[in-house]
């Protein structure tokens, strides 16, 4: 492994390009992508090692930085294969992209030699999967040792937050050195102890469940927090259900020259799922939205709070993996001018977007509406199951288009960008032809007219073209409470979905004149009831409509 080597060319045919741009993707493109980040984390790792060279004082307390990259050297020759893997991992990824952001001077907090080691503790990882036997100094965070792609190893004693220890590599096995003592000699592929926590790897398709690496976040290192048995137990098998799903949409809607459809996913180029969970192990908090998160720097990684159930979480494995590949996508392609300028609506946010913001919701939710459009004709699924398909597939293909729509007028789009947002649309446009039942398309229509006029309502105020983000988030319950319609409504939300405006709309007054929430429902219900050039002319600019 040369640290000066240069790179193969890549390239990406229009074919590939277009079916990226249509919201899926084609077996060609992904691999295109994926050795776009390869090359990319590479890139990133010469810059490293550049900084090291000129200032070598960064690793005083670890010793001479080559050292670490001799091991690595080592191990490439004699697994090029497993210690690529290493190296091209999210985790890895996400380390480079903060502790150069920290060089950079981003952040100030001290220790930067712990960062910086990571590098130590990645020649250790690669010793212990090649079999090469070797003493190396490692930094300790309150003790730990992270061995990415392996697992964490606790040293015995008490120990400050940043330390160093001694792994001593031998056939395999290792035991950490520190002045409180060591660690008994442990083999890495050997179940836990005291002292040693494998990474969780969910099957089928060999995906870990990380919880364990401080980098395994979206930038700050974290601690570790490991998972009970019986969280990762679950965990492991809702995956399994939802790769069945995913496995399922992949070959049902797959055609010989390995095009994917919007809303697709082949499992196996997901590689790490990190568990965002509460304190308090139990389950799923259906208290709290589900959340979900990704970033650039981390390829195939993404953060995710269990949701409910395996259709749930196939979702969200389809949503995080469209953003992972529009942000590779935006590692080779100026796609926008963004100039940052958080503006813009976006129907799934509670607080004004920028461009790149919005670009990412709409390739990221046409994906999400293509995942329910196959539920939502899936004959395995039950039909609550398709109900609830048909009307997410309405709203996120409404809320997509709208979206699509604002990009398109932008002016902001580069050629490439152009090509994005036109597949998109076409994508989005053919989807206009499914039929969806009638009673889903008004909750879904309705629940996207609540949405846009909250937002206005919390966010603009008259007179001033840009809005005004509120002070924080607002909770939306209406997105998910309009999936279903209660068979006796007692709520003005429910009189709504159930089709019923007057009455909601006579619920809605008695608070609607301080309550944002009230007074968008009171908007909508009485467009509702009396549709018609003022109604729409209401819901355009609800934020200068009185009401009557």
């Amino acid at each position: 492994m040369n640290a000066t080597a240069t790179f193969p060319a890549l390239a990406l045919t229009n074919e590939d390009f277009e079916a990226l741009a249509s919201g899926g993707a084609t077996s060609a493109a992904l691999t295109f992508l994926e050795k776009g980040e390869r090359s990319r984390r590479l890139l990133l790792l010469r810059q490293l090692l550049a900084s090291l060279a000129n200032r070598p004082e960064l690793t005083a307390p670890l010793g001479p930085w080559d050292h670490a990259w001799s091991l690595l050297e080592r191990a490439a020759e004699a697994a090029p294969a497993d210690t690529d893997g290493l190296l091209t991992s999210p985790q890895t990824g996400s380390w480079l992209a903060h502790t150069l952001r920290r060089l950079n001077g981003q952040h100030s907090a001290s220790a930067m030699w712990t960062d910086v080691g990571r590098l130590f503790a990645l020649g250790a990882a690669a010793a212990l999967r090649s079999g090469i036997d070797a003493d190396v100094p490692v930094p300790l965070r309150e003790g730990t040792l992270s061995l990415p792609g392996l697992g964490l190893v606790t040293a015995p004693g008490s120990h400050p937050e940043h330390s160093v220890g001694r792994l001593m590599i031998s056939q395999r096995t290792f035991l950490l050195a520190t002045d409180q003592g060591s660690t008994p000699r442990t083999r890495a592929s050997g179940q836990a102890t005291p002292y040693w926590r494998p990474l969780t790897v969910l099957q089928p398709g060999d995906v870990t469940l990380d919880d364990l690496d401080p980098y395994r976040d979206l930038d700050e290192p974290v601690a570790p927090q490991p998972l009970s048995d019986k969280e990762a137990t679950a965990w492991q098998s809702q995956y399994a259900e939802a790769h069945a799903i995913l496995t399922r949409d992949t070959d049902a809607g797959s055609v010989d020259r390995g095009l994917l459809q919007a809303g697709t996913v082949v499992p196996g180029r997901i590689r790490t799922i990190v568990p965002w969970q509460p304190a308090a192990q139990d389950g799923p908090d259906t208290s709290h939205p589900q959340l979900s998160a990704s970033t650039g720097d981390a390829y195939a990684s993404m953060v995710i709070s269990r949701p409910p159930d395996a259709v749930r979480l196939a979702e969200t494995l389809v949503h995080e993996f469209q953003h992972s590949k529009l942000a590779a996508l935006l590692h080779h392609f100026l796609l926008l001018e963004d100039d940052r300028a958080e503006r813009y609506y976006a129907p799934w946010r509670s607080d004004p977007r920028h461009l790149t913001g919005l670009l990412h919701g709409a390739y990221a939710f046409t994906g999400v509406a293509g995942f329910w459009r196959l539920r939502m004709n899936d004959l395995a699924s039950d039909t609550a199951t398709r109900e609830l398909a048909a009307y997410y597939f309405a709203l996120r293909r409404l809320q997509a288009r709208l979206v699509v729509r604002t990009l398109s007028h932008s002016g902001r789009l580069s050629p490439q960008g152009k090509r994005i947002v036109e597949g998109l649309a076409r994508t989005l446009g053919e989807w206009l032809h499914e039929d969806v039942p009638a009673s889903l398309l008004y909750r879904a229509r309705t629940a996207a007219r609540l949405h846009r006029t909250e937002w206005r309502l919390r966010n603009m105020r008259p007179g001033l073209e840009d809005p005004v983000p509120t002070d924080s988030t607002w909770p939306d319950s209406r997105t998910p409470g309009f999936a279903h319609v209660p068979a006796v409504p007692t709520t003005a939300d429910e009189f709504l979905a159930a089709g019923d405006p007057a009455a909601a709309l006579s619920m809605y007054v008695g608070t609607a004149s301080h309550d944002p929430a009230a007074r968008a429902g009171a908007l909508v219900a009485a467009a509702l009831a009396q549709p018609g050039r003022h109604a729409a002319s209401a819901l355009a600019r609800p934020e200068t409509t009185p009401l009557a």
